[in-house]
């Protein structure tokens, strides 16, 4: 096995050994089926605990690439394109708005001192007009927190701020269309297709299935955009399967098409480390991806944002560039302040743990009665 430890990146063990057993799934070196190396002999020639390569295939089973087996072993079930004949796609369910809810334990406290410090240090610059495409600062501070919680290397230029994701979905139809056809999850979201055809785009809407989008869906469209939200998507709740999400991709490349991630909620996934989004596996050359701050701070932060591909942003500054931004620059430093000072992330993890431990709490219920 051609596995090694490097002790120098600063990348805790288990994130070593879970992408580079996650790079030869998706390489085909271990075909579906096929057992994967026992966790003490990887422990052995690694020179690390078992509990270290074992955290390294929960995350793997978590994303879709394995599965245990009692007392044989993790097998791969990671196939390089799904069957035909998928699952029968859920039942309509959830009301007709995705509605965020307030954060638990929102610290309100810790906003409000943000917002009466950047009121002391910036003085009459909050009455400034912001650029374009929102204030450096906070573009900065986005695309630092997509490296460290998302591993996405972007650079601020790719990011677009916005009053929100209607008005970023408003943004895409005018940089992408007219004259294309827009695919879009069916059931999802229903002000994604309102605001699409309000901007003249006609929409198709492909029907899910249990891990995404039928394959035979993506199959027949004759779309050249794909909308979708791999994680928790609404109203369904169904999450993308790391193979569906390559299928995904798949069909951008063979169509010459793009695709919008809807990346809402994605920030509060129970799992030990976030999904793995389509914009990183892709490589951010046929990917939009597009997220706000409505879940994770607050439904009255109106502010969003969008990374768009290197090779969209000429495109953006000759068909848009003319727009001003929509969101208040006092809004947008405050909300860098929140980010940079690590207080966004602690509030993260805060919910987090709260979440996996009202889970865990709810299994112990379910398996005492």
């Amino acid at each position: 096995m051609n596995y090694t430890i490097h002790r120098e990146k600063g990348e805790a063990a288990y994130l070593q050994i879970y992408k580079q057993l996650r790079r030869d799934i998706v390489a085909g070196a271990y075909p579906p089926g096929t057992k994967l190396p026992s966790k003490r002999l990887l422990s052995g020639e690694l020179g690390v605990s078992v509990i270290t390569v074992e955290h390294a295939y929960e995350l793997l089973c978590e994303e879709g690439y394995a599965e245990p087996r009692q007392r044989s072993g993790y097998f791969v079930i990671y196939r390089e394109g799904d069957l035909l004949g998928a699952p029968e796609a859920p039942e309509r369910a959830g009301p007709p708005e995705r509605t965020p809810e307030r954060g638990i334990d929102f610290p309100f406290s810790v906003l409000a001192r943000t917002m009466r410090r950047v009121l002391s240090e910036n003085g009459e610059r909050i009455l400034a007009k912001s650029p374009h495409n929102g204030c450096t600062e906070l573009r900065r501070a986005i695309a630092a927190y997509l490296l460290r919680s998302r591993g996405l290397r972007v650079s601020p230029g790719q990011i677009v701020i916005g009053s929100g994701a209607e008005y970023l979905y408003s943004l895409v139809a005018q940089l992408l269309g007219p004259g294309r056809l827009f695919a879009l999850e069916d059931p999802s979201y229903e002000k994604i297709r309102q605001v699409y055809e309000a901007n003249g785009v006609c929409c198709e809407l492909l029907c899910l299935g249990a891990d995404g989008i039928l394959s035979q869906e993506l199959e027949r469209t004759g779309a050249t955009v794909l909308h979708v939200t791999p994680f928790h998507s609404f109203p369904s709740g169904v999450t993308a399967s790391a193979s569906k999400r390559r299928e995904y991709i798949r069909w951008a490349e063979r169509c010459g098409g793009w695709i919008v991630e809807d990346d809402f909620d994605s920030e509060f996934t129970l799992s030990s480390k976030a999904e793995d989004t389509v914009f990183a596996l892709e490589g951010g050359r046929r990917v939009i991806y597009m997220n706000t701050f409505s879940r994770t701070v607050a439904p009255g932060v109106r502010i969003g944002y969008m990374v768009l591909p290197e090779g969209l942003l000429e495109r953006f500054e000759e068909r848009l560039g003319f727009y001003s931004c929509t969101v208040p620059v006092f809004e947008q430093y405050v909300l860098a302040e929140f980010m940079d000072s690590g207080d966004f992330e602690r509030h993260i993890n805060r919910v987090r743990r709260q979440k996996r431990r009202d889970a865990e709490s709810a299994e112990r219920k379910k398996k005492d009665a």
